[in-house]
């Protein structure tokens, strides 16, 4: 058995199946092109899925790749056995080989053997290797033809096993290709099995593991079930990477393969472990150990692995969707250098030794490096502010089950329990004074506060009792998990030191919940196969490139609500299908094009286009409203609507110069994140993770214009071989998109060149002129700027024109300027701030001056003064500073004062003296008062405020605060 590096077992793979006929394909983005139902590209196949599908036609036959693969969300979760197992991994690379309708079972199985045990290959010795194959059910026989393939490659028949459909049956979906697998095996002997005993195969998975598998796609299900033969056969395998590169380095585990050593190393410098200096030898002893401490280097050099490609693709952290789960795998990353002792920010800097180990397989990171450190460096910080959030709302969330407990003692014995509770918890270091300032309610902080509060150790005893039943619901814990990124083990172990049980079986069954959420959120490869009604078609010939006009298009198929139909009539709705046309369909952010369709006559209208799309690769269809019947085989005429087309057309050339230009301002990290053109405006999202200054945006206008005005040439090449315009053009891509082998590049002047296959202007001075209206956040990292052309320019120019003529009336004659206008409103808003200062200090000094003898009028309850007036002038600090002064006067006693506000709400404010507030407290005085005017409030013992919506029952309230005081007192 060869001994190769993992780069040269993953050039080895593709320069084999090159040599029998296949395409080397790159690795497509792990953000599935055009494919909701993928959360990740999770396998080599799904950028060929639309081929399997019958959706997309390719060049060639056979294809080869070396696919980056993301399981760790949805369907495929693999995220928490990650660094606990050999050969888990969030990221990995899939090697796969790939016939579409052209060799199948025969070739397939024999290219496999050949590959593998052959010595100028990998020379893996043949009786460490087992095959499976499918056993057969009540659907589909015994793959006996498999079986006699292995053998005639040189597999003994006794190394043959039949297995169940559930390991050695593939489908895409619940509808779709489908069809038997055969699985290669290898093993690794007696060290690697889990008990150490010597048990044949399958029987034991860590012993025997399998590095290949071989799909067989020979069947269509359909949605009753019925398999039926496919007219060709095709093969879709998938090899992982890193364990063949485990077998042929002699590893037990993947970890332990070049492809992770150097990761681990840098986790361990980068995190200190161990002083952060690993010898060689002692990286592979932990790439395979138990010790504490190596299954989170592990982890850290796996996660690193899958964020830095994430993110190198596009998906930055958020709180759903694909980002979401980059933020779960990037904190756990975190977390676990935490536990190794790093508190500071490391993880941005393994994007830097991820880049050096795979930048020679993908080059593209050497360029996207720089941006993803950035990305995961803003979210380790704003991770550390999250935990520190969620350590205050874990003490929270304690705090209040300790309240339960306390709150039954005292129903159940005494005053005395719930006291020494209290002071005992207060002393804990966990528990922060300004948490139980804002969750002890009145009656409790009376009581701690209380002269005659005393503590024995005597009491702690029946505290104990009621302690032990209480629990921190494990929903309420998985949610702090959730949200704050708190791992389970530091919930657990800061509720046993608040001697608090913690409800495990509570916080799984949450766990599991979410998982199910997930998954039925991301149902990953349940995508049918094409309608019939359009994989059956002929591809339509699009001409809208050179010709807004089209004569003689035929109708091949007519669509209403997914069926085909064999005619429209006036009035109806549907979609056509045409042999020939002049629309453009939605693709590339560009929207489809609208227009009309006549009749073979050139004059009569039959149907008016509202869009058009492509339901399968080629294939057009138009949306419809049918002016006259129009049926199956009709002629017609289609006719693009100019006026749109070039509003369109405008708007999408100024989106490449714009893009462009932010690269130029703003630096090489922008990529665009989406678009959209349309005829009124330009929408363009990018990479970048700051606001961008008003100075920037007006250079990045200065630069789009300047290219305007040059009037330069827009080029437009065609089948291009897409590595040369990539690497030679210097073309870039745009997100979302697929490109082929054969691709149309953009070119404007040495401005801009991009792959696209959108339609555009021939020169830029078409455009008019391209003005910036808007520029703003879309996602974390991610901004969107907004922007109009040609007549949309015009009018945007129009409407500032009305709004300057209002500026200069406002000012008066003379500059008119924005400067002139800031200046001038900047001056009244100092004037008018300073008219409501003077205002609200008379209003205070009449207030005060109204209730100079408030003192003398106070009622007297139960030997407590109390005062309730009406200040429908004040707000609500000038009724605070009002309450103190009338408590000052009063010297002790209860002030309650109530106001009307402008806007027809009721404002309530209570205050008590300090030697009151343990007779009674003004958040209950507040409250009681606020139910007479449909409202509610509360708040401390000496001060509490509430609000209501009945004005006309305020005076009623107030005239009845004495009452309330009295009831309060008993």
């Amino acid at each position: 058995m060869r001994n190769l590096s993992g780069n040269q077992i993953r050039e080895d793979f593709l320069r084999f199946f090159e040599g029998k006929g296949h395409r080397r394909v790159h690795s497509s983005s792990l953000v599935p092109a055009n494919d909701p139902t993928l959360l990740f590209t999770n396998a080599g196949m799904n950028q060929f899925k639309d081929v399997f599908l019958g959706a997309e036609t390719r060049a060639y036959s056979r294809a080869t790749t070396s696919q980056k693969c993301v399981r760790a969300g949805g369907k495929h979760n693999d995220l928490e056995n990650v660094g606990f197992t050999r050969r888990h991994h969030t990221f990995f690379e899939m090697l796969g080989n790939f016939s579409f309708g052209d060799y199948f079972k025969k070739d397939a199985i024999a290219y496999a053997w050949e590959l593998l045990t052959s010595p100028d290959w990998f020379g893996i010795d043949k009786d460490k290797l087992y095959v499976t194959i499918f056993e057969g059910d009540a659907k589909v026989p015994r793959d006996n033809e498999a079986e006699a393939f292995w053998i005639a490659a040189g597999v003994p028949k006794e190394r043959i096993f039949g297995m169940g459909a559930k390991d050695n049956f593939w489908q895409m979906g619940d509808t779709g290709p489908c069809g038997p697998c055969s699985e290669i095996y290898y093993d690794l002997g007696l060290v690697a099995s889990e008990n150490g005993e010597d048990v044949p195969f399958p029987q034991d998975e860590q012993r025997y593991m399998e590095i290949w598998n071989l799909v067989f796609m020979q069947f269509d299900r359909s949605t009753d079930g019925t398999l039926t033969p496919l007219p060709k056969p095709s093969i879709d395998t998938g090899m992982g990477l890193e364990r063949v590169s485990a077998v042929l380095q002699g590893k037990l585990s993947n970890y332990e393969s070049d492809l992770f050593t150097p990761l681990i190393a840098a986790a361990a410098r980068l995190t200190g472990f161990e002083g952060g200096e690993l010898a060689s030898e002692r990286v592979s002893e932990l790439a395979l150990s138990d010790e504490k401490g190596a299954a989170s280097l592990r982890i850290i050099a796996d996660h690193a692995r899958c964020s830095t490609f994430l993110i190198s693709d596009g998906v930055l952290p958020a709180n759903e969707g694909r980002g979401y789960v980059l933020r779960k795998i990037m904190r756990r990353a975190i977390r676990h250098g935490r536990l190794l002792g790093q508190e500071q920010p490391f993880l941005y800097k393994m994007v830097e030794a991820v880049r050096d180990e795979m930048r020679a397989a993908y080059p593209e990171l050497k360029e996207s490096a720089e941006r993803v450190a950035k990305v995961v460096l803003a979210e380790e910080q704003q991770f550390a502010r999250v935990m520190a959030r969620g350590s205050i709302e874990l003490n929270v969330a304690l705090y209040n089950v300790m309240s339960r407990a306390v709150s039954q003692a005292y129903r159940e014995k005494n005053s005395l329990y719930r006291q020494a509770y209290l002071k005992y918890y207060m002393s804990l270091d966990e528990i922060e004074a300004p948490t139980f300032e804002r969750v002890l309610d009145d009656d409790w902080k009376q009581e701690q506060e209380h002269p005659d509060f005393e503590l024995t150790a005597a009491m702690y005893a029946p505290i104990a009792n009621y302690m032990q039943l209480a629990q921190l619901d494990g929903k309420k814990a998985f949610s702090l998990y959730e949200t704050y990124g708190l791992p389970k083990d530091f919930i657990s172990d800061a509720s046993r030191d608040a001697r608090i049980d913690f409800d495990e079986d509570g916080f799984e069954a949450a766990k599991e919940e979410e998982q199910q959420r997930a998954r039925a959120s991301w149902k990953g490869g349940s995508q049918k196969t094409a309608a019939p009604v359009y994989r059956e078609l002929a591809q339509t010939d699009f001409l809208g490139y050179t010709a807004l006009k089209v004569e003689g298009a035929k109708v091949l198929a007519l669509v209403k609500d997914g069926v085909g139909v064999p005619s429209l009539a006036p009035g109806e709705t549907g979609e056509v299908v045409l042999d020939t046309t002049s629309f453009y369909a939605d693709s590339g952010g560009q929207v489809g094009d609208v227009g009309w369709l006549y009749a073979d006559n050139h004059g009569t209208l039959v149907a008016e286009v509202s869009g058009c799309r492509k339901p399968v690769q080629g294939v057009f269809a138009h949306s419809v409203t049918a002016k006259e019947t129009i049926a199956v085989g009709d002629v017609v005429d289609t006719v693009v609507n100019g006026e749109v087309r070039s509003a369109t057309m405008r708007n999408h050339t100024a989106t490449h110069l714009l893009h462009a230009a932010l690269r130029q301002t703003l630096g090489t990290h922008v990529k665009q994140a989406g678009s959209l053109n349309d005829r009124s405006r330009l929408r363009f999202d990018f990479s970048h993770f700051a606001g961008v200054a008003e100075e920037e945006l007006q250079e990045i206008e200065d630069i789009v214009n300047a290219q305007v005005l040059a009037n330069s040439k827009v080029e437009t090449l065609v089948d291009v071989p897409i590595d040369v315009a990539v690497h030679e053009l210097g073309a870039m891509a745009l997100f979302g998109e697929k490109y082929g082998d054969k691709v149309r590049v953009v070119k404007i002047g040495d401005f801009s060149t991009e792959l696209c296959g959108g339609t555009h202007i021939g020169a830029t001075g078409e455009i008019g002129l391209i003005k910036l209206v808007g520029e703003g956040a879309v996602a974390s990292g991610v901004r969107r700027v907004e922007a109009v052309t040609g007549t949309g320019s015009l009018g945007l120019f129009r409407r500032d024109a009305d709004v300057a003529k209002v500026a200069a009336s406002f000012i008066g004659a003379g500059d008119a300027s924005a400067e002139a206008l800031r200046a001038r409103v900047n001056a009244q808003e100092e004037e008018m701030k300073k008219l409501r200062r003077e205002l609200d200090q008379m209003r205070a000094k009449s207030a005060s001056a109204a209730t100079a003898n408030a003192a003398e009028s106070a009622i007297e309850v139960k030997g407590v003064k109390v005062i309730a007036l009406r200040v429908d002038a004040l707000d609500k600090a000038q009724m605070r500073n009002l309450v103190d002064e009338l408590r000052g006067k009063l010297g002790s006693g209860v002030v309650v004062l109530g106001a009307a506000t402008d806007e027809g709400k009721v404002s309530l404010i209570a205050g008590v003296t300090k030697d009151l507030t343990g007779k009674v407290q003004a958040g209950k005085i507040v409250s009681a008062l606020a139910a007479k005017v449909g409202g509610k409030g509360g708040g401390r013992p000496d001060l509490a405020e509430a609000g209501g919506s009945d004005v006309a029952a305020l005076d009623g309230a107030l005239a009845g605060a004495a009452e309330v005081v009295g009831g309060l007192l008993g």
